[in-house]
């Protein structure tokens, strides 16, 4: 069954309703520049509010290695996801020095972003793809924009991987069909204003992916 992870959470009302939803997974960010920022302060609580119900992760995008491990120590996540620029030696060095598995996002437009992706797969437990960011936006996701899923009709991956980018209620369902993608992550597509969950839209996507 396709996981779902529900990212940008940042209230307890709502991570309730990911929660009681099914999610399998739900998503923090860790970024001041977006609106779905949490200080970690209350990202502890909402982690521990979800502790053994679902996997928790913490979104960072080119953040120093030092404040990561800071604050994955006081945050005690289940997974991170690097949603920026970060190298091959970055996902290395995130995997040795903060002890928990990583998802590595990546922007697709086209068939050639897809290359390298091996290399990419081999350094992250997770891969996460999502649309490549309007040029000149000052945020790597959370646009609710999709890419051509067609692209990655009969790829094969090694690693669990998401599928991201303009993902909402009345679409994960053909987006399923067309990528065959094991986890699928939904951010804005859940959302009544930027940053704003909506708990109703929240079930109606989680159902809609479980139904693939």
């Amino acid at each position: 069954m396709t996981k779902t992870k529900i990212c940008g959470l940042s209230s307890t009302d709502t991570l309730e309703a990911a929660l009681l939803a099914g999610a399998d997974y739900v998503g923090f960010v860790m970024l001041q520049a977006s609106p779905r920022f949490v200080a970690p302060e209350l990202t502890r609580r909402l982690v521990d509010q979800a502790r053994g119900r679902a996997g928790t992760v913490l979104l960072f995008a080119d953040t120093p290695l030092a404040v990561m491990d800071r604050l994955v120590r006081q945050i005690e996540p289940d997974l991170i996801q690097l949603h920026g620029q970060e190298a091959l030696e970055d996902i290395r060095a995130a995997r040795r020095t903060l002890g928990v598995p990583v998802i590595r996002a990546l922007g697709i437009a086209q068939a050639c972003d897809l290359e390298g992706l091996e290399a990419i797969e081999e350094a992250s437990d997770h891969l996460l793809l999502d649309a490549r960011p309007p040029k000149g936006a000052a945020r790597t996701g959370g646009h609710g924009l999709a890419f051509d899923w067609s692209l990655l009709a009969g790829h094969t991956f090694a690693k669990p991987w998401f599928l991201a980018g303009g993902l909402k209620p009345d679409n994960v369902a053909d987006a399923i069909r067309v990528t065959a993608a094991s986890g699928v992550d939904v951010s804005s597509g859940v959302e009544s204003a930027p940053g704003v969950k909506d708990p109703l839209r929240i079930a109606a996507f989680i159902q809609a992916a479980s139904r693939t």
